[in-house]
């Protein structure tokens, strides 16, 4: 099981602060794909993504027990 955070816009889109997900172990699109199938549409284009508090990319692995964190572009003035 995987928790995803989920922040901003986002956040209020789907209504909830995390998600769960049973993956032993996935990639980062894969997680993007299981988010976009729940919430279709919610834009995961522009996100940074963070496995484990280290920012990564859609390729990169993650494990059972692992925090993803969707965090959306920042805009400030």
């Amino acid at each position: 099981m995987i928790k995803i955070l989920l922040f901003a816009n986002i956040q209020e889109e789907i209504g909830s602060d995390s998600l769960l997900m049973d993956c032993t172990e996935c990639t980062v699109q894969e997680v993007k794909n299981y988010v976009r199938s729940i919430y279709p549409n919610v834009d995961l284009q522009q996100v940074i993504t963070a496995v484990n508090e280290e920012f990564s990319n859609e390729e990169d692995k993650v494990e059972s027990g692992d925090v993803v964190a969707f965090l959306p572009p920042v805009s400030g003035g």
